[in-house]
């Protein structure tokens, strides 16, 4: 546990960095708690003195010039603090700016200093005092490209030295709109929103001046203002600025259409406002502010934008993702105004690029961003530990309709259309039941119940499944084009997984199970596709260990006989493979012919799971790093596959067959492998971003070369719980002969 001194402004204290520095730390503490740990040296003034809680380990002065130099050797004399981390905004060390470039001057640990703001074309004293200050610290941060360039040659600071770390943005599971207008009253209206601590920079008159030409063309128009007043201007010249803009909308005659909200709103309250907002108005007439907190809340939300053309605006809102007004040009900010409101089109492909361009800026990829770029300046060869997200089924029972499991989702809300499929409510299935024998969470059972009718519906007479049902609960003609197979497979092993549970759930329940499982038996023996194989020798493995017969052991003996033919007639010395290519889901293979040794004591089949596995593994795992198999063709025999196009359900095959071997060998190198695979959900993968999303409990369906698949899906979701469930295993070696089962799923 590595402890970094954050010095910076801190709530109670009502500011943007307080704000920052809090999320920051929260952040880096959730992702990394047993890595890092952040402590706080807050920075207060002659007018700002505030109580703070245990996270504050120290206070600094910023008042007086001695505190600077006692200050840097307290934390010098520290043995816990390892780094040195400032927040630097120009205000904050107005004072004694001398006294402050001493003090990091002083500083002995490792220094980065994160610029809030930096000031194009710099005066002869403002770049001598950025990089004297840039010269004492190890890294410095920057949050946009364009002040990284600034840094770079207005202030001649190495490029080496300067990191880009966008400010983060809080990831919102988002709510319906119409039902969010009505909670806060303004059902009907078209809302303008902007938000912040008040002060005359924020130019919101520009705003007031625009309404009566927006109002001409959108007549229920209602433009929110959220925020009270800054502390420093309150403090200073008090309400003038609120008062004055009150003034202006009598005087306009704008009384209707324009509401304070003069409050310093909580998290939740203040994203829902966001939610509910039509546009969202950023009006700063500061053209140095390098960034806005504001901004991307409103971004991240998915609020088409209009701005100013600050730095921040100018990188985030390009290719159509937002538009640009001239600082204090209403009449430009009327006409942008209307143009948007009057497009659905417009205002929603907005949305959506602003979604995608804020989601690598998410508070947890910015805390791993920030983590790796510690471990880089302290020299920490250390693997980062990615603490495991609390287990979260919030999602899949959002993801399930009275019926079953539906099949897509937009972002995170479910897509009716795409009606369901028995792969999809197969994979729930097992997830639930096993959520459910392991928490109790009685809420569980009617989804469990509603999954395993699901299958029974989609059996047919002979014994078969079809796989797709439309939103009208009818059979689709996909079911004639596509092989179905491998879906039929997966309803095999969810059902024997699910009779493997007798006991806990009504026996009528697993009576129905049964049945449907037995119809499948004339199938089994039909089936030539390697993974449906796989996925049918798991389920009669669950089967046999509640059920032992002989018929059932003919059948696993059948289907491992003719995974090992496909083996010996595809092994070379390089190429230890089932096939001549590698495609999706190749964990079930090694993992299935395991499941086999284990009823029939048959050796062959285990040494065949273990090279053929090894073999995957070095495939995919790479320098603590796993890299699946891409979807863009695959993996051939001799034939270099493309790097990119990674899904969650591979991820989770394989960290489920690692929990598995690790299960029958309690070979420790499988746990670690297993850490590994399961923290490419967490953000160690080649964009170093999360896939599973903390908020909604949901899973992005995939990790591209540049970008995200924002859209969380049943299969991917579905895939992140069966894959967190197994990291729950005890570390200990679970043998079969100590448990009705092998752990894993």
């Amino acid at each position: 546990m590595k402890e970094i001194i954050c010095v910076t402004t801190y709530p109670p204290r009502e500011c943007g960095i307080a704000t920052f520095s809090d999320d920051l730390i929260r952040a880096i503490e959730v992702k990394f708690g047993s890595s890092f740990t952040v402590k706080v040296c807050a920075l207060a003034s002659q007018s700002e003195q505030h109580t703070y809680g245990d996270k504050v380990k120290y206070v600094l002065n910023t008042s007086e010039a001695a505190d600077f130099p006692d200050m840097a050797r307290r934390i010098n004399e520290d043995p816990d603090t390892e780094m040195v981390l400032i927040q630097h905004e120009f205000g904050l060390f107005a004072e004694h700016e001398t006294a402050f470039l001493k003090f990091a001057g002083l500083i002995r640990k490792p220094l980065i200093i994160v610029f809030h703001t930096v000031l194009p074309n710099p005066s002869p004293e403002q770049k001598k005092y950025l990089r004297q200050l840039a010269r004492r610290c190890s890294a410095v941060i920057a949050m946009t490209q364009t002040s990284a360039e600034i840094l770079e040659k207005d202030y001649d600071i190495e490029p080496n030295k300067i990191n880009i770390i966008p400010h983060g943005t809080h990831l919102v599971s988002h709510k319906d709109k119409k039902k969010l207008k009505e909670k806060y009253k303004v059902t009907g209206r078209r809302i303008l929103t902007t938000f912040g601590l008040l002060s005359p920079g924020k130019s919101l008159e520009t705003t007031l001046e625009a309404l009566p030409d927006i109002i001409k063309e959108n007549p229920t128009v209602l433009f929110l203002i959220i925020g009270k007043t800054h502390p420093t201007i309150l403090k200073t010249v008090g309400e003038a600025y609120r008062d004055m803009l009150k003034a202006r909308v009598v005087e306009l005659g704008l009384t209707d259409y324009v509401r304070f909200v003069n409050l310093y709103l909580d998290l939740p309250v203040l994203l829902e406002y966001l939610q509910l907002t039509d546009v969202y108005l950023f009006t700063s007439a500061d053209p140095n502010q390098a960034v806005s907190g504001t901004f991307v809340y409103a971004l991240s939300c998915g609020c088409p934008i209009i701005a100013t053309p600050i730095p921040h605006a100018l990188e985030l809102l390009k290719d159509n993702s937002g538009l640009i007004f001239d600082f204090k040009n209403s009449g430009q900010l009327a006409k942008a105004t209307n143009r948007l409101l009057k497009s659905k089109k417009l205002r929603s492909g907005m949305r959506i690029a602003g979604l995608q361009k804020t989601a690598e800026t998410a508070w947890e990829n910015t805390a791993i961003a920030y983590t790796r770029l510690f471990n880089k300046e302290l020299k920490n060869e250390e693997t980062l530990i990615y603490s495991l997200p609390p287990v979260n089924p919030d999602h899949i029972k959002r993801m399930s309709s009275s019926f079953a499991m539906i099949q897509f989702s937009k972002g995170n809300r479910p897509d009716i259309r795409s009606g369901y499929t028995l792969d999809d409510n197969a994979r729930a299935l097992v997830a639930l039941c096993r959520l459910y024998v392991e928490t109790k969470d009685v809420s569980c059972e009617k989804y469990i119940k509603k999954y395993l009718d699901f299958i029974r519906f989609c059996q047919q007479a002979d014994g078969t499944f079809l796989n797709y049902v439309d939103k009208d609960l009818a059979f689709t003609a996909q079911n004639d084009e596509d092989k179905l197979e491998d879906s039929n497979a997966r309803a095999i092993y969810a059902l024997g997984y699910f009779i493997s549970q007798r006991g806990k759930f009504p026996d009528r329940w697993t009576e129905d199970a049964i049945e449907t499982f037995e119809q499948t038996f004339d199938m089994i023996m039909g089936m030539r596709s390697p993974r449906s194989i796989g996925f049918a020798i798991k389920g009669l493995f669950y089967f046999q260990r509640t059920f032992p017969g002989s018929e059932v052991i003919k059948l696993i003996t059948v289907l491992a006989e003719r995974l090992t033919s496909c083996y010996r007639q595809n092994r070379e010395d390089k190429w230890k493979w089932f096939e001549a290519y590698l495609t999706y889901d190749n964990s079930i293979l090694p993992e299935s012919l395991l499941y086999a040794y284990q009823i029939t004591k048959n050796n062959i089949y285990r040494k065949i799971a273990e090279e053929s596995f090894h073999f995957l593994l070095d495939n995919i795992l790479i320098t603590q790093q796993i890299k699946v198999v891409s979807n863009q063709g695959w993996l051939q025999k001799a034939v270099k596959g493309k790097r990119y196009g990674e899904q969650p359900i591979d991820i989770a095959g394989t960290v489920i067959a690692l929990s598995a071997f690790y299960s029958v060998s309690g070979q420790e190198e499988y746990r670690e492998k297993q850490k590994v695979a399961f923290s490419w959900f967490l953000g160690n993968n080649h964009l170093h971003q999360i896939i599973y999303n903390p908020v909604t409990g949901g899973c992005y369906d995939g990790l591209e070369e540049h970008n995200v698949n924002l859209n969380q899906g049943a299969e991917s979701a579905v895939s992140y719980l069966m894959a967190r469930l197994c990291m729950n295993d005890n570390p200990i070696n679970e043998t079969v002969k100590n448990t009705p089962g092998i752990r894993s799923l």
